[in-house]
């Protein structure tokens, strides 16, 4: 059974951090390419980075550059997304995406997990 559970979202003040996860199970991580996306209420989902297999290449929305940071861990079958300076816009429901290197049409999703930014 295929799953991507995120984890590591909450309450947090302007210019606060926090980091999410992405626990997946059921396919074969390490064939993976990693996003995550996030979703506000009213607007259509958005990409906000994305990892590579080996981790060696990443991606970032410029809206996030410079204070978000994607990465995976193969061993642990994780990815994560560190998120620092957080603004009252980065307040969202955030997703995990898991799409295959070789076959995109076998993608997965995570249930999301919530990131509130207010004081």
């Amino acid at each position: 059974q295929v799953q991507l559970v995120e984890s590591g979202g909450g309450l947090v003040q302007p210019g606060g951090s926090l980091r999410l996860s992405c626990a997946a199970s059921g396919f074969t991580f390490s064939n993976y390419v990693m996003s995550w996306y996030r979703q506000a209420p009213g607007k259509e989902r958005e990409l906000v980075a994305t990892i590579r297999r080996a981790g060696s290449s990443t991606n970032y929305a410029d809206s996030v550059k410079g204070r978000f940071t994607i990465s995976r861990d193969n061993a642990k079958n994780t990815a994560y997304l560190q998120m620092t300076s957080l603004k009252p816009e980065d307040t969202a429901v955030y997703y995990c995406n898991a799409v295959n290197a070789v076959s995109s049409g076998l993608r997965y999703w995570g249930q999301g997990t919530q990131v509130t930014v207010s004081s």
